[in-house]
């Protein structure tokens, strides 16, 4: 039906195993005035940290919580850390190794998944990356959220497309496994151009992608275009997410790996109400409505088509 994160994670492991999300103190070259200020229009990080992930903690500390908490339920279970808030990648490389590392040495921990920006991984930082990837799990994650530069310039992301492909060309060539995640319903982008991404994203040599709705959370700019100009923005209803997702999915290169499909933000946090589904239950509907349809992963995905 579609290619899991789940069973490919096992199948590159050997194990059960669960990310442990950490702040690890980083900040954004899109809000401290490198590219940008501000940060992106839809962005408030409180939306995907635990309680568990403060800077203030060390990486260890935030890891054994992390650990004590999914061992409640899962006390088997292996680690990935999991360098989730803001961009892990933007820093001198002396800090970033000893992050990186300290993350390493807690027991149980198997490897990391570093999430990053497109404009954030220069040479020095893959050199290393490449000999970690030698030796430990890496996943590198990178925020592109949209192919198209215009809807990019709207919600100040700071980088283009451009530099998207460059970056995840430049890191799938040194052998490292890539990850990219997109916001599927940014305004100004109909459904021919969300379809399109996928023939567009199918092309690169990504290991895996993380979709997600489009959420408005509360105090963001984009919350606050939306009251004024409501009309640029189709906010989804569960179904028609569910079959849009599907039509993706079936134009979308058939080995690239699925990790998420949706995200669920805290209804607190949110200037518009949520679907009120859990994300298993999201999954659940959505591999229903494929069997219904009759459909699978690539189905549509021309066979000529060539990774670059």
């Amino acid at each position: 039906m579609y290619n899991d994160y789940g069973t490919w994670l096992t199948a590159q492991l050997g194990v059960k195993t669960q990310k442990i999300s950490l702040n690890a103190g980083f900040t954004c070259p899109n809000r401290d005035s490198t590219v940008g200020t501000g940060g992106c229009t839809y962005c408030n990080n409180q939306t995907f940290n635990p309680g568990y992930c403060a800077p203030s903690k060390t990486i260890t500390q935030q890891l054994e919580e992390g650990k004590r908490f999914f061992a409640k339920k899962y006390p088997e279970m292996k680690y990935l850390a999991y360098f989730q808030a803001y961009t892990n990648t933007y820093d001198s490389l002396q800090n970033l190794k000893a992050k990186y590392e300290e993350a390493l040495s807690v027991p149980d921990v198997l490897g990391l998944v570093v999430g990053t920006r497109p404009d954030c991984m220069p040479d020095a930082l893959l050199d290393y990356l490449e000999e970690l990837n030698r030796h430990t799990f890496l996943l590198v994650e990178y925020g592109i959220e949209s192919i198209y530069d215009a809807t990019l310039s709207r919600i100040n992301r700071g980088h283009t497309h451009a530099q998207t492909v460059d970056t995840i060309l430049r890191t799938a060539d040194r052998g490292i496994p890539v990850g990219a995640h997109l916001i599927l319903g940014l305004p100004g982008e109909s459904r021919g151009d969300i379809l399109r991404e996928a023939e567009v994203l199918s092309s690169l040599p990504l290991t895996m992608l993380k979709l997600h709705q489009l959420q408005l959370i509360r105090g963001t700019r984009m919350a606050e275009e939306y009251q004024a100009h409501p009309a640029d923005f189709h906010l989804f209803t569960s179904d028609e997410y569910i079959d849009l997702v599907i039509d993706f999915l079936e134009r979308l290169r058939p080995d690239l790996i699925l990790e998420r499909f949706v995200s669920q933000s805290p209804s607190s946090l949110l200037a518009v109400p949520g679907w009120g589904l859990k994300n298993h239950e999201f999954v659940h509907r959505l591999r229903q409505r494929m069997q219904k349809r009759d459909a699978r992963q690539g189905r549509l995905y021309p066979s000529s088509t060539k990774v670059t």
